[in-house]
């Protein structure tokens, strides 16, 4: 089975959402797994966000890149899902496989009320999705 890793600062919020959507839309051919270059919280907005959906991640921890479990395990695909200010603090994990970059904005970094953050917490977890459909698609030909 194909594997992949998402890595993001945090593991709080993209690259749980990019797990889960493969894991969800193609886990028959692909497997997700996520992780960050620091341990964080789980985002409670982006908890919300892919309950929406249907999609629970309220138990998911998170990860580093330094964690056995996710130190141990070769990936096909390594994707970076930070944003482009933040690049150059994507985590590089060793791999043999492809490495892709996927920017996405931080929900973490959002401004405003609480319901100002959840409507752009669902845009970018709308655009992840999307990007998930494409690469489920490419990759399970």
């Amino acid at each position: 089975m194909t594997s992949v890793l998402f890595v993001c600062i945090h593991n709080s919020a993209r690259s749980q959402m990019a797990e889960a959507f493969v894991n969800r839309q193609c886990g028959d051919a692909l497997r997700a797994y996520s992780a960050g270059l620091q341990s964080g919280s789980l985002n409670p907005i982006v908890v919300d966000a892919m309950a929406e959906l249907g999609i629970d991640i309220s138990r998911n921890h998170t990860k580093t890149v330094a964690d056995e479990a996710v130190r141990s395990r070769a990936y096909d695909y390594v994707v970076t899902v930070c944003d482009e200010a933040s690049a150059e603090q994507c985590p590089i994990v060793p791999t043999n496989g492809a490495r892709l970059h996927w920017s996405f904005p931080d929900p973490s970094a959002l401004q405003g009320t609480r319901e100002e953050k959840l409507h752009e917490t669902r845009k970018i977890r709308d655009d992840i999705a999307a990007r998930i459909r494409i690469f489920c698609v490419e990759e399970c030909r």
